[in-house]
């Protein structure tokens, strides 16, 4: 999996990680979608939508289109969300360059 594209789904991505084996999902929440749980994600990124202050944690496939998503209004939340849902996500947020 490479880094994803400038946007996803309209909005700017600020910053993403990959799921790799060293991130253990923690089975903390369940995201639906269509009534069919999701299983993890294979990428997180973090955000935000033109004229917007917020920030999305998107939770996306192997091709980085996104699945499902949770709102934010800092960018701290977001990190800490994925954290609880993703243990050890920390160590890889890269920023977009």
């Amino acid at each position: 999996m490479i880094k994803p594209p400038d946007q996803l789904d309209g909005a700017k991505v600020t910053c993403f990680a990959l799921v790799t084996a060293a991130v253990k999902p923690t089975a903390a929440t369940t995201h639906r979608r269509d009534s069919q749980v999701l299983g993890p994600a294979c990428g997180l990124a973090i955000c935000q939508y033109p004229d917007d202050s917020a920030f999305y944690l998107f939770y996306c496939d192997e091709n980085w289109a996104v699945r499902t998503d949770t709102f934010h209004l800092t960018l701290e939340n977001a990190k800490s969300q994925a954290e609880f849902e993703y243990k050890g996500i920390r160590n890889y947020w890269k920023d977009m360059a």
